[in-house]
């Protein structure tokens, strides 16, 4: 049966570079690895085709035989066989990543660790912080359930006096070897967890699990200048690990409450002010709400609904301490209601004796109406 060109193989053009090469090979042994395709004859073969091709192209001077020659120049028409790439370069590193996809990021941790125990879970805890936290920081107290290491047997697993065997199924390597075709693939060992080792005379207070379920107090920093989303890292206060494996990592994921006065915009802060219609005409001091307290502003004579006005440095810390945000004031002039008979004629009397000079605003509007229509 005749073999197909190894670029076409591969779906590359033929200048492909080494990284599109890599790549293609990587998408192809993915799809069609014998792992995800069990007892599927034609995804195998479609994998082995994709190594064949890849070999020989990732090859320099492989590649530039087979540019020349064809099939012929690299080892016939079958281009040579599938061959035992073991010792190919480029194919540990290639293989690594991908089974880390295949059997998963920590599966490939377990494998990594031969016969010292697995690494704990990491773990995610979500924090409600109000924004006036966000100012100054601070320290909170949680409680976070998760596996602890058994203190009666220090995580051994194994009866006190004894101590856990090694692994007789894997002889202690934490990895059972399986062969797929002509490739050689390690796994964590089932009978072991990928530990290394068993336990024969069991922990009673554990079951030879070495871990039990608890929970641990902790206080964690909170930095000024914090986000909504934010995660911080606490090493180590993860779960614990198995068969004496290091803990896992704690990652507190910080929610930060709306208020009801002040919108966030990173290190800026806004807030809507009310000012009577009377205080905005004629211009005065104002009472401004702030996170630290309360601040008397001055807005000018004539201020218009919707002027936004700036208080320099009332915002919040920039995270790490590069100074500090503004806050940001928009005023909202309002309109009284329930008027007394007296206010009703002072304010009649005004209007009569109002006229667009006195409303800039007014003015400037009726001036576009007047060049629109007439």
């Amino acid at each position: 049966m005749a073999r197909r060109d190894y670029y076409e193989v591969l779906g590359v053009s033929r200048d492909a570079s080494e990284d599109e090469l890599k790549t293609a090979y990587r998408r192809l042994a993915l799809q069609y690895h014998p792992d995800r395709n069990p007892d599927d004859p034609e995804a195998e073969e479609k994998f082995k085709e994709a190594s064949e091709a890849y070999a020989v192209l990732s090859d320099a001077e492989k590649r530039r035989r087979y540019d020349r020659f064809g099939h012929e120049g690299v080892g016939g028409p079958g281009g040579g066989g599938f061959q035992d790439f073991s010792g190919f370069e480029g194919f540990g590193d290639l293989f690594g990543d991908l089974f880390g996809d295949l059997f998963g990021a920590r599966g490939g941790a377990r494998g990594r660790g031969r016969g010292r125990g697995q690494r704990g879970a990491d773990l995610r805890y979500n924090l409600e912080i109000e924004l006036a936290d966000v100012l100054e920081g601070q320290e909170a107290t949680i409680q976070v359930p998760k596996m602890l290491a058994c203190k009666t047997c220090g995580g051994s697993g194994a009866r006190a006096g004894t101590q856990p065997e090694r692994c007789s199924r894997c002889q202690g390597s934490g990895q059972a070897i399986f062969q797929q075709g002509l490739f050689r693939i390690s796994r964590p060992c089932d009978a072991c967890s990928g530990s290394g080792w068993t336990v024969r005379d069991k922990c009673p207070d554990c079951r030879g699990n070495g871990r039990v379920e608890g929970q641990k107090t902790l206080n964690v920093r909170i930095p000024a200048g914090v986000e909504d989303g934010m995660r911080l890292r606490v090493a180590g206060e993860g779960e614990a690990g198995i068969a004496g494996g290091p803990a896992g990592d704690l990652y507190v994921v910080i929610s930060v409450r709306p208020h009801p006065l002040f919108v966030r915009d990173g290190p800026d802060l806004h807030c809507e002010v009310p000012v009577p219609f009377a205080k905005a005409a004629l211009g005065s001091e104002i009472e401004v709400p702030t996170l630290e307290g309360r601040v008397e502003m001055r807005i000018p004579e004539g201020t218009q609904a919707g002027k936004v006005m700036r208080l320099r440095g009332k915002g919040l810390p920039a995270l790490g301490g590069a100074g500090r945000g503004d806050q940001y004031v928009r005023i909202f002039v309002e309109v009284p209601t329930k008027l007394t008979s007296r206010q009703r004629e002072l304010l009649q009397q005004f209007a009569d004796e109002s006229g667009t000079e006195v409303s800039p605003v007014t003015r400037g509007f009726l001036e576009k109406l007047r060049d629109l229509f007439d």
